[in-house]
């Protein structure tokens, strides 16, 4: 059996989860381990100065958890699929999206990652789609220029500096030109993978 990790990462609201959610549905014994599903209780989410509750750091998640999860699907790939109400093909090849706003910036994961994208999306875009959401608890007043994008551009810097191989995506581009894209990439090493040995 062959394993193949495909890391879909981005900017808040730039598309992360609609792209690993169409990429799971044209590819076969895949299936998606989401970042968002990892935040600690908001009551121990630290604050700044400005009073901002800082979601935007790695403190801020279980990644120990997380990392639980994305190991119980390395031990098997097979089970994991069918235990999230998928199908499971008699293909050779299991594929694993993982898909989060921090999933480079954290180094145990980054290192399991065979293929890595980021959404990008200008700061007006980005801004307009985050106001247009609905948040529990949700944004107070001036957190998107207080808290959201300053710690993007940090994390994002940090990320370029610890990682290569990104293949970064144009966000504002329709999500069947981005589909099609990440599709066909990560079908060519799903074949390459099967021709190995």
């Amino acid at each position: 059996m062959k394993t193949l990790v495909v890391g879909i990462g981005g900017m808040t609201n730039g598309g992360k989860s609609t792209l690993s959610l169409n990429l799971r549905q044209q590819i076969p014994n895949s299936c998606i381990i989401a970042q968002d599903l990892f935040f600690k209780d908001d009551s121990v989410i630290p604050v700044d100065s400005n009073g901002f509750k800082q979601y935007d750091m790695l403190d801020a998640l279980h990644m120990d958890k997380m990392m639980n999860q994305v190991e119980s699907w390395q031990r098997d790939p097979k089970s994991f699929v069918a235990a999230q109400g998928r199908t499971a093909f008699k293909e050779d090849v299991f594929v694993l999206i993982v898909e989060g706003f921090l999933i480079f910036n954290y180094g145990r994961l980054n290192k399991l990652m065979d293929k890595r994208y980021f959404l990008e999306i200008p700061y007006n875009v980005c801004k307009k789609r985050r106001s247009s959401r609905v948040y529990f608890p949700p944004d107070p007043p001036g957190y998107f220029d207080g808290q959201v994008w300053p710690n993007y551009l940090k994390n994002r810097q940090e990320m370029e500096n610890m990682v290569s191989g990104i293949v970064f995506l144009d966000g504002l581009k329709t999500k069947e030109e981005l589909l099609a894209a990440v599709y066909e990439d990560v079908s060519q090493e799903i074949k390459r993978l099967r021709e190995k040995d």
